[in-house]
């Protein structure tokens, strides 16, 4: 099987006649039993409009062809029965004489057992986010490709530093021991731009691996080399934008597939506009409707062939790759009818899947209108299971960082995790100490590493799903320069040649190596911490800088204590008497040591405490 996954991209042979060359078919293949019958095929080349498709194949049918202004394009609506058998097809077009002038080889290939059932990403899980280009370059050869202009070039922070899918795959070992059991990465897709395509947010090609990152063939590789290691796959998906240099931007099957082509405007970034019940309509069509950059166009999902398109997309990625999630870039940018139709189409398919919808917002209501569940005034719902929690991670930053008061630093993270109530279901969200687009936690924290631990335990044993950016378990910092081409930095050791390497601990400090194992312990235990995956939670106001709670189910109980202070706290037992732990023993998970609960903890300065109560 996975030998025939190589070569499908060589199986869609098209025979040339005359004006009528079909350059792409999108997407190149699909799977018998995918639960919608109607498959788009997208069919691509000069003056394709004038031809009529046949299919002669038992339980398969076309059941409408759609124009656009556009006459290099044609637009197949398949129907697939449940008598159809996987197999190779042929798709004959003729023109109006009724003569055949062109014809493709089209696969429909059996799924996977149980595919629709696939495991998804839940909180039992730890994330490991990655960009690639900056994490491990495993193959030199593709570091420079002949047809893209964006060369390799390391000394340029906002350059390609020829990290790539090789570097994962022979890194999975490195990521598995230290105790993720999922993998989060930045977009691999293709990337044709001039300049700063390292990020992968400007797509070139929805079906297409950049070659400098790897093949498609690697990233099915990596996928399933990763589950072979207990590490499971999240996509960086993009139904925003494609990038300015996308194949289809110099010849686009109609004015309506972008946004505003031949007069774009920046879009107003104010998300709020969607749900504000005073907003004018001016405001929320530049919100929606304006470009994120120049060189990211804003699609128009509201054209229903495109809308079709980026669903099949996913759905296609989904299948192909075998994984376990979604995040998807700039969640509300989308035009937010679409946005429903895409979650409530990708969770018909997949009931056990997962998504995670990115809302930059520090205002938790603003999340909680995307989620589903969620009951709002205008009557708007979705089928998106949770969201990237900013709010929670601005909290956690503010109370580590500020100076305590009765309104200030630890009661403030206290006070947000309480707004709790305005989700549907809070536990579904992805939490975060930082990421791709904000200064490394470390920097935040001034590089603390009291602090820094208190972070990773809050995050580590918080509801949620909990995901951690490269580089947090050695301390990559980016002080005195929160670029995003120096946040995004390279992993030492991910080149031949580097004088440090993290994984080898060669020229890594004392104190990196000390941050490694503390993550890496805490990790590990959590792995088997049922309460911390699905247990309840009980939280107490912070009292002079320290803050506790705890996470129980019928099997466990764990208490947290988070000593902000820069010295020791006596934490009186009394007050958390409805958790019935006095008298109990207690493990300390980080030193190993026993202790029994009395009437009081002492905790040291900045110090974090994970308890878990026999």
């Amino acid at each position: 099987m996975k030998k025939s996954l190589i070569c499908l991209f060589f199986l869609i042979t098209p025979v040339t006649f005359a004006q009528y060359t079909i350059e792409r078919v999108e997407p190149p293949f699909w799977w018998k039993g995918i639960h919608n019958p109607q498959l788009q095929i997208m069919i691509y080349g000069q003056d394709v409009a004038e031809l009529i498709p046949e299919i002669e194949y038992d339980g398969i049918a076309v059941k409408r062809t759609v124009l656009v202004e556009n006459r290099n394009y044609l637009f197949i609506y398949l129907d697939i029965g449940s008598e159809a058998t996987s197999g190779e097809l042929t798709i004959q077009f003729k023109n109006n004489e009724d003569r055949v002038v062109n014809s493709i080889d089209y696969r429909l290939l059996p799924r996977e057992k149980d595919a629709a059932l696939r495991k998804e990403y839940d909180n039992s899980d730890a994330v490991y986010l990655i960009t690639p280009d900056r994490f491990a370059n495993g193959d030199t050869s593709n570091d420079n490709i002949d047809r893209m202009p964006d060369k390799v070039n390391r000394g340029d922070k906002w350059g390609r530093h020829g990290g790539d899918i090789r570097g994962i795959i022979n890194s999975l070992g490195y990521i598995a021991d230290l105790g993720f059991t999922a993998i989060w990465l930045n977009p691999v897709l293709e990337n044709n731009q001039p300049e700063a395509s390292y990020h992968g947010y400007s797509t070139t090609d929805f079906f297409k691996v950049d070659p400098r990152f790897g093949t498609n063939s690697e990233y099915k590789e990596l996928s399933d080399k990763a589950r072979d290691k207990g590490l499971k796959i999240i996509m960086d998906m993009i139904m925003n934008h494609c990038g300015s240099e996308h194949w289809w931007m110099d010849d686009l099957p109609s004015d309506e597939w972008i946004n505003n082509p031949d007069d774009y405007f920046i879009t107003n970034h104010r998300r709020t506009t969607l749900r504000d019940p005073y907003a004018s309509n001016y405001d929320r069509k530049h919100f929606t409707n304006g470009w994120f950059v120049p060189t990211m166009p804003d699609l128009n999902q509201r054209n229903p062939l495109l809308a079709d398109y980026l669903i099949q997309n996913t759905l296609w990625w989904i299948e192909y790759l075998n994984l376990a999630g979604i995040r998807m870039d700039t969640y509300s940018y989308s035009d937010k009818d679409f946005m429903k139709d895409w979650t409530c189409a990708v969770m018909d398919e997949y009931p056990d899947f997962n998504i995670c919808g990115e809302e930059w917002s520090l205002n938790p209501a603003v999340l909680a209108y995307w989620q589903k569940g969620k009951e709002n005034p205008d009557g708007y719902t979705s089928c998106l299971p949770g969201l990237l929690d900013f709010p929670l991670q601005n909290a956690l930053k503010n109370a580590l960082t500020e100076q305590e008061s009765w309104n200030a630093g630890m009661i403030n993270l206290y006070d947000m995790l309480s707004n709790d109530f305005l989700y549907a279901d809070p536990f579904k969200h992805v939490i975060f100490p930082d990421n791709h687009d904000m200064s490394r936690i470390f920097t935040q924290l001034n590089e603390d590493i009291g602090l820094f631990k208190l972070a990773i335990v809050y995050f580590a044993t918080m509801r949620g799903t909990p995901q951690f950016y490269y580089g947090t378990e050695i301390l990559m910092s980016n002080t005195g320069d929160n670029s995003h081409g120096n946040i995004r930095s390279d992993f030492p050791g991910g080149w031949e040649g580097d004088k440090v390497n993290a994984f080898t601990n060669q020229g890594l400090t004392k104190e990196q190596i000390e941050a490694r194992r503390f993550i890496k312990k805490l990790l590990n235990w959590r792995k088997t911490a049922t309460a911390i995956h699905d247990g309840k939670l009980i939280h107490f106001v912070p009292v002079d800088g320290v803050y506790t709670y705890f996470r129980f189910n019928d099997e466990m109980k764990v208490m947290v204590v988070l000593n902000k202070t820069a010295s020791h706290q006596n934490v009186g037992l009394t007050r958390f008497s409805e958790l019935r732990i006095k008298g109990a023993t207690a493990k300390n998970i980080i030193t190993g040591k026993q202790i029994t609960l009395n009437n009081n903890l002492t905790v040291g300065p900045k110090q974090p405490l994970i308890l878990e109560i026999e």
